[in-house]
């Protein structure tokens, strides 16, 4: 291995240990911002270890085909040492103020739906019910006044074909339909009034 070589990869894992410093600030801050559950924490630190364990072993490959030297832990530390005294605040920050930024814009997001489109949707639905028992109440109204136009001369009709039916053979069924109706012409006529 050249010292070129050797010099790339201290680069590059200084940088990664910078990378992994930074990884390692955005897991506290998300948690600490998002108020996730404790029972996520040791998934957390799954999921970073991986990742941690990932980025440098593919860095280490890239840089010297994956050979595991003194000076790779090193870069590492060095890295992490230099961030943790320099970025560390500030990365901090930086991720909970973008944090922030996507809670409000998801809030912004969620009222504006709410205004555009549930709120309409709610108040169209209410509408919709005032109008049908509006219609309902002028049907029924119409309906009455209809049965008491109608009763006088349904009683007129009943009187001029007394005569007829009296002489006449009518079926039974027929009788009872007719007697029904003209319980429900008095039953409403005497609601009428």
């Amino acid at each position: 291995m050249t010292l070129n070589v050797q010099f790339l990869t201290l680069w590059f894992m200084f940088v990664s240990g910078m990378g992994l410093g930074m990884l390692y600030d955005a897991f506290r801050v998300v948690f600490v911002q998002l108020r996730l559950p404790r029972w996520t924490f040791p998934l957390a630190d799954v999921v970073y270890w991986i990742t941690a364990t990932v980025c440098v072993f593919g860095t280490l490959v890239h840089s010297n085909q994956g050979q595991v030297r003194f000076f790779v832990f090193v870069g590492l530390i060095i890295g992490l040492l230099v961030y943790m005294m320099t970025l560390s605040r500030t990365v901090r920050k930086v991720i909970a103020a973008l944090i922030r930024a996507v809670k409000w814009l998801l809030r912004f997001f969620k009222r504006t739906f709410t205004l555009l489109f549930i709120k309409p949707a709610i108040g169209l639905y209410k509408l919709a019910w005032v109008l049908l028992g509006f219609l309902t109440a002028l049907a029924m109204f119409l309906f009455r006044v209809v049965v008491q136009l109608v009763y006088p001369v349904w009683k007129l009709l009943l009187w001029l074909t007394r005569p007829l039916y009296k002489h006449l053979r009518v079926p039974a069924r027929v009788l009872r339909w007719l007697n029904f109706l003209k319980q429900l012409f008095q039953k409403w006529f005497r609601k009428g009034k």
